[in-house]
């Protein structure tokens, strides 16, 4: 497989793929493709892996994307303005990534739900909570809310973070919640109850404009209701 992406604010990443190569989704983020691509869907993984998909805030069920009787095309644009990471998944290098951050991959690659173990981030930690973890082999395509910012930690070193700005992480780094010191902070700092801490070794990637902080900031401005 070939491949270029294109277009941010609003990128789409385009495959030229060979024949028989299959892509698979885990949505309808195909844009465009040609003819000869044959689409199936299909539940993978057991009915375990399924309904983490599902939790996962992902479909149960995959399209595979297949090139019959030649080489073939296929597209898959963002649904958010930002950018499309390409990443490069192996055994020993697995990826946790935001909920429906995913948006292709080579046929390959396994995606799967990543529950954070501690309790306490579970209860508060948000979109921090719930994530995807992609493991297996391939190539792995992800959109980012917003433009992404790279970090590596060093083995014990943290970084404190607003909910819903963390895009990814290598699965060696680990997640918890740290509560906002001082009830007053808390209350009247507008900045939330609890923050995420992300504690390494491996590399972290923030995104600057997450969906949700964007609908926060447009929602007083909405009318609902007809005139």
């Amino acid at each position: 497989m070939k491949y270029q992406i294109i277009g941010e604010p609003l990128p789409v990443v385009i495959c030229d793929v060979d024949p028989e190569e299959t892509l698979i989704t885990e949505r309808g983020a195909m844009s465009w493709m040609s003819p000869n691509m044959l689409m199936e869907t299909q539940g993978t993984g057991g009915f375990g892996k399924m309904m983490g998909r599902m939790f996962s805030g992902e479909s149960m069920f995959q399209n595979k994307y297949t090139a019959k009787g030649g080489p073939g095309q296929i597209a898959f644009a963002s649904s958010f303005p930002g950018s499309i990471k390409a990443l490069e998944i192996a055994p020993g290098r697995e990826i946790v990534v935001q909920k429906r951050a995913f948006l292709a991959s080579e046929q390959g690659v396994e995606l799967s739900v990543f529950f954070q173990k501690k309790v306490g981030t579970g209860l508060f930690g948000g979109e921090g909570f719930i994530m995807q973890r992609l493991s297996g082999q391939g190539i792995a395509f992800v959109e980012i809310d917003g433009f992404a910012v790279e970090y590596t930690l060093g083995p014990g070193q943290s970084m404190l973070i607003d909910t819903g700005y963390i895009a990814m992480m290598d699965a060696t780094c680990s997640m918890d919640i740290q509560s906002v010191g001082g009830v007053k902070n808390a209350l009247l700092g507008g900045e939330g109850l609890f923050n995420t801490v992300v504690t390494g070794p491996g590399k972290v990637t923030l995104q600057t404009m997450p969906a949700s902080a964007v609908a926060g900031a447009i929602s007083p401005y909405i009318v609902t209701g007809s005139n």
